[in-house]
């Protein structure tokens, strides 16, 4: 079974490249949306959020994702303690998940996350890391139009995450969605290169 890690800023193509990969038939975890959905299922996990941040998350029995965002985003100490409640979820979540895919005779798999590289305790999940990266402009653009926000709120949001240059740093592989190279021939050609070694 090869893990390949998918990561990359804000509005790089990083949801366009896991729609590719699942054309293809490559099984694909999400990390923050199964982030949310354990939010909604693990009522543990929960209870560990209200205890640290008060029952103001909550919201007609469920959490308010807005009202957790406006308290922890401005303080990252906050920040801090939440991710270290919610990444051992995730990873166990994610582990069990793969053990199932093998079951399955899948031999490759993708982990998708943002913060991949920020986040030490996904380290040593991968085989091979995939960093997808588009021009900053392209980015910002894409981002203001997806989430209806300002140039400059989208450039606090990439300021809290580590820069493209980083990131390659780390890549074995990566995907460009610049909207000049075209992103199927891409993730082909590193599906071709990780499975002729199994």
């Amino acid at each position: 079974m090869i893990c390949l890690v998918c990561t990359g800023g804000i509005g790089s193509g990083k949801s366009y490249a896991i729609k590719v990969f699942k054309a293809l038939g490559v099984p694909s975890y999400i990390a923050d949306q199964r982030a949310k959905e354990l939010y909604e299922t693990d009522s543990s996990l929960l209870g560990e959020l209200v205890n640290l941040l008060g029952e103001e998350i909550i919201r007609e029995g469920r959490l308010d994702k807005r009202a957790m965002a406006m308290k922890i985003f401005p303080d990252p100490n906050l920040l801090k303690k939440v991710n270290e409640i919610v990444h051992p979820r995730v990873l166990s979540d994610f582990l069990a998940w793969k053990e199932n895919q093998v079951s399955l005779g899948e031999e490759v798999v993708v982990f998708e996350s943002a913060i991949f590289f920020e986040t030490p305790i996904f380290h040593g999940i991968e085989d091979k890391v995939i960093v997808v990266i588009a021009p900053e402009d392209v980015r910002i653009e894409r981002v203001m139009k997806r989430d209806g926000i300002t140039e400059d709120e989208v450039r606090e949001r990439m300021s809290r995450q580590c820069s493209d240059e980083e990131r390659v740093k780390g890549a074995d592989f990566v995907i460009y969605t610049d909207g000049i190279k075209a992103v199927l021939p891409q993730i082909s050609e590193i599906l071709k290169r990780v499975t002729e070694k199994v």
